[in-house]
């Protein structure tokens, strides 16, 4: 996307309508409201109104207003109820690494770096350049490919020529990075005063190895990985979000001619190493017979989604409903059955209780029998000894001697 866009809470509160802000109308198209957005922020941006703080201002309300309408949820929510269905305090912003300082970009690169999602967009000063058709441009025959080192924040301009039967079969414009720099694909169109203006980008996303950004223009509806707003708040539902971020891209076939791409290094400090080429569809038309047929079922899943999510939401309240009555049902019955038990143990478990003498009851009529037995066993026991004693007394009597 075109032009700077900062993040952070001196962002105002957005009053004015949008598409007042814009100067386009309702029922404008994504290309117009792009288009209008990118001439704007180049117009106030703060960098060319040193001096003016009233710009800087109007800045920061175009970049707002375009953060609205350029995502077809917020525009959706905006149309239905306006600001008040849009939390614009906690909307994302676009940063422009170009116009930050060795410090800012050093936090910016180690929140990147911790997983934080930050968007980043195209330097002012390229855009600038690329306005005002002074920029070198670099031929790219189509079947063939360039490498190069392209340094932070600038910007290598191709041009692709494109004949009769290319343009018939399709046109592919991809970029790959055997070291995964960071990095946008960007098309340009030819404008007014023999300078180009921004169409598309494509950001680098990392796929194995390498790191890719491709455009397809193949006379059928493809469409592109918006990666943050394919994100989700509630994890729950992040399935649901997987598509969101599934995006038409606005222009799906190249006329004859002259079509320039430019690859812009999006590294923090380092330049991005890259490789492009432009190759033609002819030699791949049964893989773009399978891309036309999965494309239009990804985005028919899309739109499945949004009705199934519904559905879902709506069964998982009753599932939940009932989950809570099994388990204040369980709890129920098992505090019932522990009741019981304990009235159960009361009859089944004996009790000691003390009689009058302090002693405590026999169990039953063994420990009297007992008892008794001990008594005699102790009476007889006493019998012998008074006997054993008087036998040894009279004993003693007769070993007298009589000498």
């Amino acid at each position: 996307m075109g032009g700077s866009k900062k993040k952070g809470p001196s962002a105002p509160v957005v009053r004015r309508d949008p598409y007042e802000m814009l100067c386009v109308s309702r029922d404008s198209s994504d290309q117009e409201i792009k288009s209008a957005y990118r001439k704007l922020a180049l117009k106030y941006h703060p960098d060319k109104n040193a001096c003016n703080p009233e710009a800087s201002e109007l800045f920061k309300e175009v970049a707002c207003s375009y953060s609205i309408l350029s995502d077809p949820e917020k525009r959706r929510q905006y149309d239905s109820a306006g600001f008040q269905a849009l939390d614009v305090e906690g909307m994302d912003m676009e940063i422009d690494l170009s116009s930050l300082g060795t410090v800012n970009t050093m936090l910016v690169a180690l929140f990147s770096k911790l997983g934080v999602p930050i968007k980043t967009t195209i330097s002012t000063n390229v855009l600038k350049e690329a306005l005002s058709g002074t920029v070198r441009v670099r031929p790219l025959p189509v079947g063939t490919s360039v490498s190069g080192k392209v340094e932070k924040q600038s910007a290598h301009f191709f041009g692709v020529i494109i004949n009769e039967e290319q343009a018939e079969a399709g046109i592919v414009v991809r970029v790959t990075s055997s070291v995964q720099s960071k990095f946008k694909l960007v098309y340009f169109e030819q404008g007014a005063n023999e300078g180009y203006g921004q169409v598309l980008q494509e950001d680098s996303e990392k796929t194995g190895k390498v790191t890719s950004a491709g455009m397809y223009f193949l006379h059928f509806q493809v469409y592109k990985m918006d990666s943050m707003l394919a994100m989700a708040k509630d994890t729950k539902a992040t399935f649901f979000k997987r598509l969101e971020g599934l995006q038409p891209c606005e222009v799906l076939q190249l006329k004859t001619g002259a079509h320039i791409f430019a690859v812009y290094g999006d590294n923090f400090f380092k330049p991005a190493v890259y490789t492009i080429e432009a190759l033609c569809a002819k030699s791949y038309e049964g893989t773009t017979h399978k891309l036309r047929g999965i494309e239009a079922q990804i985005w028919r899943k899309r739109n499945e989604l949004c009705q199934f999510e519904t559905e879902y939401r709506t069964a998982l309240s009753r599932y939940q409903e009932v989950i809570n009555r099994y388990v204040q049902a369980k709890q129920s019955v098992d505090e019932l059955l522990k009741r019981r038990n304990n009235i159960h143990s009361s009859f089944t478990v004996a009790r000691s209780v003390p009689n009058a003498s302090g002693s405590k009851p026999f169990g039953n009529g063994s420990s009297s029998i007992s008892r008794g037995e001990d008594l005699k066993s102790k009476s007889l026991v006493e019998e012998g000894r008074s006997h054993s004693k008087g036998k040894s007394t009279k004993k003693k009597w007769f070993s007298f001697n009589l000498k």
